[in-house]
């Protein structure tokens, strides 16, 4: 066991380079060109070539301040082809006629119009394509929105009067 060990620092006095083999290099990150993926610049022949893609410099677009809705949307035909599945685990009732459909019970919050409609349904959703509402009311049926659409939201403003 050693009873007494200088510092490294102390026993290197007089070599120098201190271990770091040549003096050239200790020195600053600009021995190794630079830290991280530096060196992929404009100027020199670096790695640019291969790290350049369609967007690598600038900065693009907007950050919406608002945090987004996640919208997931079912066509009426899925639900058609679905039905008998969805009835026998109760989340599609029979009423009457109608075929009594909560979308948010299904997982969806968007009702979208692609394919035929062939039964009576009464939908209540958050969203549904224009589409979609005409062509389930053409077919007897009813559409419930739970959210106000954009255009009955938005209407224009009254001017204030000028004294």
């Amino acid at each position: 066991m050693v009873v007494y060990k200088r510092k490294k620092n102390t026993r290197q006095r007089g070599s120098h380079t201190h271990g770091w083999g040549s003096k050239k290099k200790h020195r600053g990150a600009g021995h190794r060109g630079g830290r991280g993926m530096a060196g992929s610049g404009k100027r020199a022949d670096q790695i640019k070539p291969s790290l350049w893609k369609e967007r690598y410099f600038g900065k693009f677009g907007f950050k919406k301040k608002g945090v987004k809705e996640d919208i997931k949307s079912i066509n009426i035909c899925v639900i058609d082809e679905k039905i008998g599945d969805y009835i026998s685990k109760k989340l599609i009732v029979k009423e009457d006629d109608f075929y009594v459909v909560d979308l948010e019970k299904l997982g969806y919050n968007k009702l979208l119009g692609n394919g035929r409609i062939k039964r009576k349904f009464k939908i209540t959703t958050p969203y549904a394509s224009k589409k979609v509402i005409e062509r389930i009311k053409n077919a007897n049926g009813i559409v419930v929105l739970t959210k106000p659409h954009k255009s009955e939201v938005s209407q224009p403003k009254e001017k204030a009067e000028v004294r």
